[in-house]
């Protein structure tokens, strides 16, 4: 009996709706190749050098910047399934034509393609699991769809662990395939969740506004640059781990042990984070991303690599679901989707810039540079979020009594 009030506190309770989403995210996952795999893709597929992938692959996240703003004010001007429906028809049509691509400007264009597409869907998601979910079971809600990404990405790459070796390009092929499967699930059991009486705003005014949210900016910049650090899984590790003899199936096992840690840590962690203050998660989880990737400057082994990732994973679980939270339950109903959207451009920009960055910063210093640099701005990040601590509460406070207004519930 213990055990299912365990379980029903995790997981029940919650609206058909959202559980749809759910399994929509964990297939979608099971086979998300593209960033963890394209570096080495490029390098030891078409040739390319350390450099020169970063830049390929930062266009990735570059297609995601826009991407997520565009997407977002989608989600409140059009509706939330249909923004869904034609992100992840284009990403499954641009990540399967990736593997085809022969000259350089065709895998620059495709990936940049794969990136905007595949970055438009999740303000979407995010805004219609904040609409059928009330307000005090987000950061319940958010940790789930976290846990349940966790759970395809662990599954997902013990597959490539077998099927990289063999062919990377198989592995943009499955990538497809289950974003089609996604695609279906929201076709046939997601409805339109969008509020019947938000107030619409023009797409630029409605961005302005998000912008003129000084507590909300304020968690963007710490979140960009805490991911700056976390995205480093999708070239510096890879790079790095290969420079010291680790092959593919070593980094398969490096990005599968993120996975396996973070669905065994949410289930044992998210309640009792919940019960606490998140900033004091916030602030534990920059440290841990900083010591995590900061213990690469002296990794040589696959032992040690793997001890840096538990940190860092351990921080994800702490931080990566009460950031989502925060940041939906900082949007006003009329909002969401443009929050959501900026929210989601962290994502890019981290993709962006974190390949580029550490890219140049290697070739110019080394790899250890970049993890000395990981620490360093892991410890600046805690202390940012320590110190924002207060206009976040108040800002959280004010949305807690504007939902509390009937009518802002109801759903088209």
């Amino acid at each position: 009996m213990q055990l299912r009030a365990r379980i029903r506190a995790f997981a029940g309770g919650l609206p058909p709706v959202f559980w749809v989403l759910w399994w929509g995210v964990l297939l979608n996952r099971a086979a998300s190749f593209v960033v963890g795999f394209l570096a080495l893709f490029l390098v030891q597929e078409r040739g390319y050098g350390a450099a020169e992938a970063g830049r390929v692959v930062a266009l990735y996240g570059a297609g995601g910047t826009l991407a997520a703003l565009v997407g977002g004010t989608l989600a409140d001007r059009v509706g939330r399934r249909a923004t869904m429906l034609g992100s992840l028809a284009g990403s499954a049509l641009a990540v399967a034509s990736l593997p085809f691509a022969r000259t350089p400007a065709l895998l620059a264009a495709l990936t940049f393609l794969a990136g905007a597409t595949g970055q438009a869907y999740p303000p979407a998601l995010n805004a219609a699991v904040a609409d059928v979910v009330p307000l005090p079971e987000r950061p319940r809600a958010f940790g789930l769809v976290y846990w349940g990404a966790n759970i395809g990405f662990g599954v997902g790459y013990a597959v490539a662990g077998v099927v990289g070796t063999r062919s990377l390009p198989a592995l943009f092929l499955l990538d497809a395939a289950t974003t089609c499967g996604f695609l279906a699930l929201v076709a046939w059991r997601v409805p339109e969740t969008r509020p019947a009486r938000a107030e619409h705003h023009p797409a630029l005014a409605g961005l302005l506004r998000v912008l003129a949210d000084g507590p909300f900016v304020a968690l963007l910049g710490l979140h960009l640059l805490l991911l700056l650090v976390f995205t480093q899984w999708a070239l510096m590790l890879g790079v790095d781990v290969a420079a010291h003899g680790v092959g593919r199936g070593g980094y398969a096992f490096l990005l599968w042990e993120n996975c396996a840690g973070a669905i065994l840590f949410q289930p044992i962690l998210g309640p009792l984070l919940r019960r606490r203050d998140p900033t004091r998660a916030l602030v534990a989880s920059a440290l841990l991303f900083g010591v995590g990737y900061g213990l690469n400057a002296v990794a040589t082994t696959l032992p040690l690599y793997a001890l840096g990732v538990a940190l860092w994973t351990l921080g994800e679980v702490m931080g990566l679901p009460v950031a989502s939270a925060l940041a939906a339950s900082m949007a006003p109903p009329s909002l969401r989707g443009r929050y959501q959207g900026a929210y989601g451009t962290t994502f890019s920009v981290a993709f962006a810039l974190s390949p580029l960055l550490s890219g140049e910063l290697a070739a110019r210093a080394g790899a250890r540079a970049v993890w000395v640099g990981c620490l360093i701005v892991g410890a600046l990040v805690a202390a940012g979020h320590a110190l924002a601590a207060g206009p976040r509460r108040r800002r959280l406070a004010e949305r807690a009594r504007e939902e509390a207004s009937p009518g802002e519930a109801e759903v088209a």
